[in-house]
């Protein structure tokens, strides 16, 4: 049997499969296609488990209601598969403090990724809507899965962890073209290529040429990378003069970074760091303008703290500032107990005054609030970070003065994992730094997915990210996404780096999603003609 007549057994078989092998083959698929993304970016795999989803979708024409169910039951499986691989490391989060929340564990390892699949269903319910014989069934679905991560990343303050589109950002020359269609055109592009070797079943004819498809997106594909490669070999990275940056990082464990009696601990282990000599001709922190620390970085309320602010102003040399993750109360008449708190970044100059502050504005669900948090409250249960009423969210994004260095743009944990809402064109920074605890992950798959995302936004808007991450990864990137210094997950250390400097806005940061909306409708438009002439063939 040749290859071909083995690759058309194959499909037939799936797309004959029902009941428990159905949903076994879907679940299978998902849970392999997670290995798409970082750090195992084996994104060629989807070329064998996404024709794996058009032969499921073409299998479920023989089901009720032209095969919706059917199809948006498949999605749900696959959905489950991709989401548990991928977000298992969420798990971590319930073990830091086990006797209050492993019971929860399992709700979250599933319970999340069975929600998530819920959006992957009506993708391929959408799809089946859409169907047709012929090759504008891959568009139908890049559409339709479009559409439904989409809506992922933004229902219910939105999750678009590990979208589709993330599949073409490594190697980097691919995600170059996140600077032209952002990450919602590069999940089109990513399900339209990987979706294309479902047509080489198909009988081959005078009218019909099955390897039309595969060929085209292999096509677009090298086109990608050879717009990327230019892009890059081009345009090198520039780094601004007098701007000297430090990024701490700590390392340290959650039952400490939360525990109030290790005040003095965490701030030795801080200062100490800090003034570390990353170098034989290094002074320490005499030696950089920007010293960065990670999010949260304190288990109490920073300015509350007379004797932390004022250890903080010997540290910094004159003209030094610091950029810091805290905690912070509320403004509340003197003696108020404190219940509720903001999570905040602060810029703190060397005489220990605060410059400027920002409270996080997307907060974690379950992480840091929770949804009906007075109903859920009451019959017993807390979020991870035990706040009582949950964190209070910010009022608006904006951009932070800097003194020495253009203005900067503050992003808190996965506050740069969304698209489309991080830059304010009218507001547009020269940098954008981003601090997280992904501590709460352990050592896993999630703190390098984190720094995937993070890199996608620096190449989207055109501006450099510098990221501080209380266990890593720690990171300054450039506008092109190239990782220009880098401290690994799980170390202690300091990373002593330039700023890259910010380039004119890129397409997608002047356009937004616009045009994928365009391309969509568009793609819609065809196939509904097509449906409509074959009908009438």
């Amino acid at each position: 049997m040749s290859g071909a007549s083995r690759l058309r057994a194959a499909g037939l078989a799936i797309i004959l499969a029902w009941g428990w092998k159905r949903a076994t083959i879907a679940l299978l698929a998902g849970a392999l296609s997670a290995l798409a993304m970082a750090p195992f970016n084996a994104w060629p795999v989807l070329f064998a488990t996404f024709p794996v989803v058009v032969w499921l979708i073409d299998g479920a024409g023989g089901g009720r209601l032209r095969g919706v169910p059917a199809a948006a039951i498949a999605g749900w499986w696959f959905g489950l598969g991709y989401f548990v691989s991928g977000l298992y490391w969420i798990g971590y989060a319930f073990l830091v403090d086990a006797p209050t929340f492993a019971w929860l564990l399992p709700f979250a390892v599933l319970g999340l990724p069975a929600y998530l699949a819920l959006f992957t269903a009506l993708g391929f319910g959408l799809a089946r809507l859409l169907w047709a014989k012929d090759g504008s069934r891959v568009i139908a679905l890049a559409a339709s899965l479009t559409v439904s991560e989409w809506l992922r990343g933004h229902a219910l303050t939105g999750f678009p962890w590990n979208a589709f589109g993330y599949a073409l950002t490594e190697p980097l020359a691919l995600a170059q073209a996140g600077s032209l269609i952002g990450l919602w055109g590069m999940t089109f592009l990513a399900v339209a290529i990987f979706a294309s070797p479902a047509m080489l079943i198909e009988e081959g004819s005078r009218e019909r040429k099955p390897w039309i498809a595969p060929a085209l997106a292999l096509m677009l594909l090298l086109v990608m990378g050879i717009f990327g490669a230019v892009r890059l070999q081009t345009q090198p990275t520039r780094m601004l003069a007098n701007v000297k940056l430090r990024i701490m990082q700590p390392n340290l464990q959650q039952d400490v970074k939360f525990n109030y009696a290790a005040k003095a601990e965490v701030m030795r282990k801080y200062l100490a760091l800090s003034d570390r000599a990353s170098t034989p001709q290094s002074t320490g922190v005499r030696d950089v303008g920007i010293l960065i620390w990670p999010e949260s970085a304190f288990p109490f309320f920073l300015t509350r703290e007379a004797d932390a602010m004022a250890q903080i102003a010997d540290l910094l040399p004159k003209g030094t500032v610091l950029i810091t993750g805290s905690v912070r109360a509320p403004d509340l008449p003197p003696g108020t107990r404190v219940t509720r708190a903001y999570n905040s970044i602060y810029v703190i100059d060397h005489d220990g005054g605060v410059l400027s502050v920002y409270d996080k504005l997307h907060l974690v669900p379950f992480g840091e609030f929770l949804p009906f948090q007075h109903l859920l409250e009451k019959i017993g249960l807390e979020q991870l970070t035990r706040v009582q009423g949950g964190f209070i969210p910010g009022t608006r994004r904006r951009t932070m003065e800097i003194p020495n260095a253009p203005r900067a743009l503050p992003l808190i944990c996965y506050e740069a994992i969304f698209p489309g809402d991080v830059v304010d064109r009218g507001d547009r920074p020269g940098w954008i730094v981003n601090l997280t605890n992904d501590g709460w992950f352990g050592i896993s798959t999630g703190p390098y997915q984190h720094l995937q995302q993070a890199r996608l936004r620096a190449i989207e808007q055109g501006l450099p990210v510098v990221r501080a991450a209380n266990t890593g990864i720690s990171a300054v990137i450039d506008p092109w996404g190239r990782i220009v210094a880098r401290l690994g997950l799980g170390l202690e250390g300091v990373l002593d780096s330039g700023l890259p400097a910010a380039i004119p806005p890129t397409i997608y940061a002047r356009t937004g999603d616009m045009p994928v909306v365009i391309v969509i409708i568009a793609a819609l438009l065809l196939i509904a003609g097509r449906r409509f002439a074959d009908r009438f063939a």
